[in-house]
């Protein structure tokens, strides 16, 4: 079984997971509406001290960086957090298990002090690449966005390293990096695969908009577009966690060449060396 064939035999097995284990749709949930109050307290904070503005230069000011790069790291935090919860589910349901939402919240816990250093390094890093690229030309952003395009490749496996081998954020790095050079053609396919899937089905929600407008009428027009944004919204619930179901698959494939032990079919013979 070549690549093309594996990585798209795991993107709908990823599927298969989301649909067997929907109550995993949560943490993503979660991770986003955590996100959205944190922004509110941040943006909240940053009127009511004053902190937007440099009132002498009138220039944003000190406070205002500092309260951008704070988000920006809790933000990372919460992100990573409920990853590492959803990676946790889709290991314990390949494994043949099967998982809760408080199982899901245990690993993630479990593994709270390597998830807040990861997000500390990879948040700087990232703010690192981006800072650099305000500051160079049209070449060097272009440069600067091959860098985040490889550190993001590099940096795919982080989280299931992080916990199931217990590494350290630098250590996660060349394990990850590791693990994608033996994966690269897997995980293209079956990220290509689910951006296909949810491309086609996310079409589908220009229908409501369609109706509405046919039908006429400020009302319809506004009921459709509702109707289209709360689909989109769901969607996109659904990719987020059917992504990170892909890379707990791909890992588990990578580090013992199985699959999944529920999905017996789907297994691979050969496993990688990493």
């Amino acid at each position: 079984m070549g690549r093309i064939s594996r990585g798209w035999q795991l993107a709908k097995m990823s599927l298969r997971v989301i649909r067997k284990d929907k109550e995993i749709l949560i943490f993503p949930v979660l991770s986003g509406l955590i996100s959205i109050i944190i922004l509110g307290s941040f943006v909240a904070g940053i009127f009511f001290t004053g902190a937007f503005m440099n009132s002498s230069q009138d220039t944003l000011s000190l406070s205002f960086y500092a309260f951008f790069i704070a988000f920006y790291f809790v933000s990372f935090f919460i992100s990573v957090f409920f990853n590492a919860a959803v990676i946790g589910c889709a290991t314990i349901r390949l494994n043949g298990g099967d998982p809760t939402v408080a199982d899901g919240l245990r690993i993630a816990g479990q593994n709270i002090g390597r998830i807040l250093m990861w997000a500390i390094f990879a948040a700087t890093v990232g703010l690192i690449i981006r800072a650099i690229q305000e500051r160079v030309g049209f070449i060097g952003k272009m440069i600067m966005g091959a860098v985040g395009i490889a550190w993001t490749m590099a940096t795919y496996f982080v989280v299931p390293v992080l916990i199931y081998e217990k590494l350290g954020p630098w250590g996660s790095v060349k394990r990850s990096a590791s693990i994608f050079k033996n994966t690269w053609g897997e995980m293209i396919v079956g990220n290509l695969g689910l951006g296909a899937v949810f491309f086609l089905l996310a079409l589908l929600g220009i229908l409501p908009i369609i109706l509405g407008v046919v039908i006429g009428g400020t009302a319809a027009i506004v009921a459709g577009a509702a109707i289209a944004v709360v689909y989109w919204l769901i969607l996109a619930v659904i990719v987020s966690a059917a992504q990170s179901v892909l890379a707990a698959a791909l890992y588990r494939y990578a580090t013992t060449g199985k699959v999944s032990e529920e999905f017996q079919e789907m297994s691979f013979a050969k496993p990688f060396t990493a």
